[in-house]
């Protein structure tokens, strides 16, 4: 297997080399994406979050991390076949993928986690590390985003663009609720057919595309 050219930030990975937390040294902005088993939405989200930033930020891109895992983590699964064939229309590399149990680490180290699932996000938040602030719903995350006056964001580095975006997202949560309890939901496709998978593919995709533009201040480019 080779190693993909993002292993150093993922944990466990042989090629792993932890960089330094915010205001440590590094100058590094850390995306966490949690659902159940590690095998399905979140590997999903991991990797289409990755192609939106290397397509708006080209090398600039390792700057931002981009990771996953599972409150139930199936550790060292493969990602689930259909999740990885959908990856691959959207021209996204499923490769090199192994699934995780959520840890504290993975919690401490993030500057924003992105849950599949409002549940999620409450495990995420009951495992303390001050992470209440910085975790969301993706979907939570993308409607909080797009109410959000972009213009107001320092024009310094993208990853004090992102980390600004998080503030200004988690002050604006007890304002902007949603529609409905179900409307910050991404539901579980697990052994669910392909055409399921591609459903929730879209959700995902759909949810990050606005996210990483507002992220990165970049927005996206039709890909031939």
């Amino acid at each position: 297997m080779t190693t993909p050219p993002d292993a150093r930030g993922i944990r466990g990975h042989p090629g792993y080399a932890p960089a330094a937390l915010p205001g440590a040294g590094a100058d590094v902005f850390r995306i966490l994406h949690v659902c159940t088993g590690n095998v399905c939405r979140s590997p999903m989200a991991e990797r289409l979050t990755r192609l939106g930033l290397v397509r708006r930020l080209g090398d600039g891109a390792a700057g931002m991390l981009v990771e996953s895992a599972g409150t139930w983590g199936h550790e060292g699964a493969p990602m689930e076949a259909h999740a990885a064939a959908v990856l691959a229309e959207y021209g996204a590399d499923p490769s090199g993928f192994t699934g995780r149990e959520l840890l504290d680490d993975h919690v401490i180290d993030a500057d924003l986690v992105l849950t599949a699932t409002r549940d999620h996000r409450s495990q995420v938040i009951s495992m303390g590390h001050a992470a209440g602030l910085r975790t969301f719903t993706l979907k939570e995350f993308t409607r909080l985003v797009r109410a959000i006056d972009v213009a107001t964001l320092p024009e310094g580095s993208v990853t004090e663009r992102a980390r600004a975006l998080v503030r200004a997202a988690a002050a604006l949560r007890g304002w902007l609720l949603a529609p409905s309890p179900d409307a910050d939901e991404v539901s579980d496709p697990y052994g669910a057919p392909i055409s399921y998978f591609r459903s929730i593919g879209a959700e995902i995709h759909d949810a990050l595309e606005p996210t990483v533009t507002a992220l990165t201040g970049v927005a996206a480019t039709v890909q031939t």
